[in-house]
C-alpha cells in the first residue's frame, strides 16, 4: 500500500441517542462525508476511555449533556485518506436545553425515525442501526 507506511487506523466513538421515537443526528461539518448525517462523535483523545470519548464528544457536537451506556456495535471506514474503527454506544441525553451544533457540525436535531429516509445519511448508518435493533426494519418487522 503506497503512502501508508507508519499510518494506523483511529479509534473513534459515536453516541446514539434516542428520545422516543427520535434519533439525535449532526449534519458533518468536517470530511470524510461533509454535509451528510451521522450520530454525534469524533476520535478518541489519548488517555480518554471511551465513555469519556463519547460524552465529550456529545457535548462538543450538540451542546447536551448525557451519560455514555452499553456498546451498540462497532463499523470500520476505509477510504482512501482514512480508515476509522468506530465503536458507537448507547446514549441517556439529559433532560432540558436544545441541542446546538458546535464547531464541526453544520446542523444538529433531534430526527423523526419514520423521517430517517428523506435524509442524506453517512454510509451504512441506517443498515448499522437496523441491524443493531435501533431502528425497526423499513418493512416494519423488527431487526
Amino acid at each position: 500500500m503506497t503512502g501508508t507506511r507508519g499510518r494506523r487506523p483511529e479509534v473513534a466513538v459515536g453516541a446514539v441517542a434516542r428520545r422516543g421515537d427520535e434519533l439525535l443526528l449532526v449534519r458533518r461539518g468536517r470530511p470524510p462525508a461533509v454535509g451528510r448525517w451521522s450520530l454525534p462523535g469524533g476520535r478518541v483523545e489519548w488517555g480518554e476511555t471511551l465513555a469519556e470519548a463519547v460524552e465529550r464528544e456529545l457535548v462538543e457536537e450538540t451542546g447536551l449533556r448525557g451519560r455514555c451506556g452499553d456498546l451498540v456495535g462497532w463499523v470500520e471506514r476505509l477510504g482512501s485518506d482514512h480508515h476509522f474503527v468506530i465503536l458507537d454506544f448507547s446514549v441517556s441525553v439529559e433532560p432540558g436545553g436544545d441541542p446546538q451544533a458546535g464547531d464541526d457540525a453544520l446542523e444538529v436535531r433531534w430526527v423523526p425515525i419514520p423521517d430517517l429516509g428523506r435524509l442524506e445519511l453517512v454510509d451504512g448508518l441506517a443498515d448499522f442501526l437496523t441491524a443493531h435493533g435501533v431502528i425497526p426494519l423499513p418493512d416494519g418487522g423488527d431487526a
